[in-house]
């Protein structure tokens, strides 16, 4: 994981280094301060899916509270150091701050807080459990003991239980729990990490995808995963994938059928008869001959295949056993061919390696008994169970034990040196098997049957088995056969091979799913901002579905595929954009990205092409830690840190935190301004850089791109639908900002000028985004406004849109608003809201919205009231009239009923679907 640099973000620790000395001076003496007590606890838990406030990468983020042990870090409680090296002598190598192996020690020796090492703890779990989380970091939480531990994962279950265990085990060192066994619990935490681990085929081609910068999305919990992204996806479960023909698993599954398409193509395969009953079995074997191999038909794995049958009575007992294994109770006797076992493995018709497979065994020493044996074997740290790791431990049933004995040994012999004892028939890895790499020795004419195989079948991933005398010798000559098409082959055999070199199997089947040069991510522009996120991205999205592209978008009013709302709700959060990134329809996405998903999972995805912040004002302060506009800069900055190299960062050349945060951009950057002049932009300029800008002309105000030098006009302003001929200022603002967007993402100009031309803030485009309806004789003006600079830049508009025209005309002749505030807000921003309003309203209708975020009903309409009449009693404010009205609906019937011909009624509205409705039923019939 890639943190973020420590910088001023948050406090690194409550108090000075001079009291931590203190502190420590006083404990290690005994004087005073409370005993150490097994109190750390977790507050709170959140996983990061994506780059975030903390880190560029994924992360875990505990909120810990130290309790007592505030007063005691770790060289202050006797003998802790030691017994924690002790349980995981791991954490020696730990670098920490210091960058070298002992870092983290000496760290330990000196003293630092617990909340410091539990952070290293839970990265030591996951390296215990085969991870290679590395980086983490801890800071102060702004309150006395209480320290925000983040660090990286793999699998986000895995990473959540790795805090919890660590929390645990330091209480377990600072005061012992005889109820807690580490050993055990850390083994039930590796199996745990074992079983929602990717297997090795799966997690072999996920390596080969990160190697060409191909992103992936788990789809459950088990194997099935999508590569790519949008339009460009492929699918993968196991080694099957996209490409896999439904059509060719089922003639692979079917084991009678495809030896019958097999010899029908010309290619060697043993004879077979496919039975259903022992009687059936046994007269089967005759007509065969002997000797013969029974096995379920449509089995996989090994498992129900008996091998070297001689008699009729073995033939018997092994069907009944086959016939446990065969999902429709048909069982295949065919002839028995003797030879090594090998699997070729084709892709793409292509043969990409040859292991053979050698059984389950062991080698005598003349001194340890075959359990023995066994058990030395198993212990190989490379052997786990099922497909977790790349060997399989040995099982011993009773038909291991049966074999043994058919050797001439029992499990407590103990076989002469040099001696091979079996305990399986069959060469399968996953009943304990070893591979040797054969790739470089097979015999053309081999490749060339089991490529044909492949073919014949047609499977694009296929695993051909052979029993021949030696692969090196063409099967035609030597006598050999193919006796099994497999669908979905396991890679490990040929990933980790037991003996022989490596084969990097997974480049074909990612060269099949993405041919060379061919692409699997799809563009995606992030818009963030206190203001003006829903119309921007909007405003975008609308530019690119103009060029025929089939846009994702997500906004607080949901989610718009291709301009069709498939899902309503806020969907400005990191859940909503993978489900962009999951549509297979989708070939360009826009995300609204808001401030609350990135504090709660990250983005969701781990970079966009282009990231715009739009603004950074005073909104939202005091939850979850973030209580200055500083931090909520930081917050939104995190879009412009998943820009790539080659992406371009859009920043508001007129917002300095928003201009300070091209430092943190990788790609280029590209300014929006309205101020006439702004230096920054005229000093990027002279730089060759680029700009969307506001200048006046012979038509008027224009949105102008400047690059270098040069100038050139996108679009008169008044040409521009949503900026009301330029009256709507924030429009103007949005404008500029979606026409620099567009412009990164290699939008024409001629493009973008008929986008923002045909875009209008209508009900229809863009609900609740400063919606103009004409209803009697009245303006009704509905917005989605929901904090004080919102209700400036609305006041704004009111302002120009209610003032006296050239003609002479009054527009307006009083204003009635609907203003409310959301109740996780502030108690001061929520008063400030109203003193604004009061300033541009003759009259106020007090609302609220219908969940009050915490607070009781009618709280937050008082607190807004209290502004207005605040405002009021100071005098200037325009407001004389208020009145409170919880209910949004009736707020507006209110408002509208007492409005007369030639007002104008603002509805700020929460609801807008409803209140739209009603307008429409206050709508004169057209006669």
């Amino acid at each position: 994981m890639t943190t973020r640099p420590s910088g001023p973000r948050r406090p690194v620790a409550p108090e000075s280094a001079a009291e931590a000395a203190e502190k420590q001076r006083r404990q290690a003496s005994g004087d005073g301060g409370p005993p150490a007590r097994p109190d750390l606890t977790i507050l709170e838990t959140r996983v990061y899916r994506g780059p975030n406030y903390w880190s560029y990468d994924k992360a875990v983020h505990l909120l810990v509270d130290l309790g007592s042990l505030e007063e005691w870090p770790s060289n202050t409680l006797p003998g802790f150091t030691d017994r924690l090296l002790e349980l995981l002598p791991g954490l020696a190598e730990h670098g920490c701050s210091t960058g070298r192996r002992g870092g983290f020690v000496d760290r330990l020796r000196e003293g630092t807080w617990l909340g410091h090492v539990a952070e290293h703890v839970a990265l030591q779990l996951q390296r215990e459990a085969g991870g290679e989380q590395r980086r983490g970091k801890t800071r102060g939480a702004g309150h006395r003991g209480r320290y925000n531990v983040i660090y990286g994962y793999g699998d986000e279950k895995v990473g959540v239980a790795a805090g919890r265990l660590a929390v645990r085990l330091l209480n377990h060192l600072v005061e012992p729990d005889p109820t807690f066994d580490f050993q055990a619990e850390v083994e039930r935490f590796i199996l745990t990490a074992e079983r929602v681990a990717f297997g090795p085929s799966t997690q072999a081609l996920l390596d080969e995808a990160a190697s060409r910068d191909i992103p992936f999305i788990r789809l459950n919990d088990y194997s099935l995963v999508q590569l790519g992204q949008g339009v460009w996806q492929q699918r993968i479960r196991a080694t099957m994938t996209s490409k896999t023909a439904s059509l060719a698993v089922d003639v692979a599954g079917d084991k009678e059928l495809t030896s019958r398409l097999l010899a029908a193509a010309g290619l060697p395969v043993p004879r077979s008869v496919a039975v259903r009953s022992a009687d059936d079995a046994a007269a089967a074997a005759m007509r065969v001959g002997w000797p013969v191999v029974v096995k379920p038909l449509d089995g996989n794995h090994g498992r129900g295949v008996h091998l070297d049958l001689r008699d009729e009575e073995a033939v018997r007992a092994a069907f009944d056993a086959a016939r446990e294994e065969a999902r429709r109770g048909v069982v295949l006797v065919e002839a028995y061919v003797t030879g090594n076992d090998y699997r070729v493995l084709v892709v793409g018709g292509r043969m990409v390696a040859v292991a053979e497979r050698v059984p389950a065994h062991v080698v005598g020493d003349g001194q340890h008994t075959v359990a023995e044996l066994v058990a030395e074997t198993n212990a190989d740290p490379r052997r786990g169970v099922g497909h977790e790791k790349v060997l399989t431990r040995i099982r011993v049933d009773q038909a291991a034990v049966d074999l043994v004995r058919s050797q001439g040994f029992d499990m407590e012999g103990v076989p002469p040196e040099g001696t091979m004892v079996k305990l399986t028939l069959t060469g399968n890895m996953s009943t304990g098997g070893i591979s040797i790499d054969r790739t470089d020795e097979a015999h053309p004419d081999n490749v060339e049957i089991a490529e044909e195989a492949a073919r014949v079948v047609g499977l694009d991933v296929a695993g051909i088995d052979f029993i021949a005398p030696d692969v090196a010798e063409a099967v035609r000559e030597t006598g050999g056969a193919i006796v099994e098409v497999n669908a979905a082959p396991g890679f490990r055999m040929h990933t980790h091979p037991t003996v022989g070199e490596p084969q990097y199997v997974a480049k074909p089947v990612l060269d099949l799913l993405f041919p060379p040069g061919s692409p699997s991510r799809i563009p995606i522009i992030a818009v963030t901002g206190t203001n003006g996120k829903t119309t921007t991205a909007r405003m975008v999205a609308h530019v690119f579905k103009g060029m025929g592209r089939r846009v994702g978008l997500t906004t607080t009013d949901g989610i718009l595929i291709d301009e069709r709302l498939v899902l309503t709700a806020d969907a400005s959060g990191p859940r909503s954009a993978r489900m962009v990134l999951q549509n297979p329809r989708v070939d360009f996405a826009v995300f609204e990205v808001a401030r609350g998903g990135i504090l709660r999972e990250g983005l969701g995805y781990e970079r966009n092409d282009v990231g715009v912040v739009l603004n950074v004002t005073g909104d939202h302060l005091g939850l979850r830690g973030i209580d200055t506009l500083k931090q909520l800069a930081a917050v939104k900055q995190v879009v412009v840190e998943a820009v790539p190299r080659d992406g371009h960062g859009v920043l508001n050349a007129d917002d300095p935190l928003v201009a300070g945060m091209r430092r943190h951009c990788s790609g280029d950057i590209v300014y929006f301004s309205m101020q006439p002049g702004n230096e920054l932009v005229e000093t990027h300029c002279r730089r060759g850089g680029r700009a969307m800008v506001l200048e006046d002309g012979r038509l008027g105000e224009g949105i102008v791109l400047r690059q270098g030098r040069r100038s050139m006009l996108v679009a008169p302003v008044s040409a521009v639908p949503a900026t009301f001929g330029g009256r709507a200022r924030m429009n103007v603002a949005n404008a500029l900002a979606a026409a620099a967007a567009a412009h990164a993402a290699g939008a024409h100009l001629h493009d973008i000028r008929a986008g923002l031309r045909s875009f209008t803030t209508s009900y229809e485009v863009a609900p609740g985004r400063l919606n103009l309806f004409e209803l009697n004789g009245l303006r009704v003006v509905v917005d989605y406004c929901h904090n004080t600079d919102a209700m400036r830049m609305l006041g704004d508009f009111v302002e120009r849109l209610a003032e006296t025209p050239k003609g002479g005309d009054f527009v307006a002749h009083r204003r009635i608003g609907v203003v409310a505030s959301p109740g996780d807000r502030r108690d001061a921003d929520i008063r400030e809201l109203g003193e604004v309003a009061a300033a541009y309203f003759d009259a106020i209708v007090v609302r609220e919205d219908v969940n009050p975020r915490g607070r009781e009903r009618g709280a937050t309409a008082e607190l807004v009231l209290d502004g207005v009449k605040a405002a009021m009693e100071r005098g200037g404010a325009r407001c004389r009239a208020t009145q409170v009205v919880l209910e949004e609906l009736e707020a507006a019937k209110l408002a509208l009923d007492r409005a007369n011909p030639g007002d104008l009624v603002v509805i700020c509205a929460d609801k807008v679907d409803a209140i739209a409705e009603e307008l429409e039923s206050r709508r004169e019939p057209r006669t």
